[in-house]
């Protein structure tokens, strides 16, 4: 099974970016996306951004997971 996790893209250097999803930041690829930007928001699995999302998507689906995530606690 495969994930990727929508993270804010906060800074570009080339087709690398730093992403960011609730306090953990990552370097990432953003060479499969076409007119990345900072302030974008993205799915990234294992190390490269593979689609944009709208903000209200990434909010939703971080929320998800963070729901399952504390499921899996109890």
């Amino acid at each position: 099974m495969c994930l990727a996790v929508p993270m804010q893209i906060e800074s570009l250097e080339g087709n690398l970016a730093v992403v960011d999803a609730a306090g953990a930041r990552r370097q990432i690829s953003v060479a499969f996306l076409e007119n990345a930007m900072v302030g974008d928001y993205v799915l990234v699995h294992a190390g490269f951004a593979i689609h944009k999302i709208d903000q209200q998507e990434a909010e939703e689906t971080l929320k998800l997971l963070s729901q399952m995530g504390r499921d899996n606690r109890e």
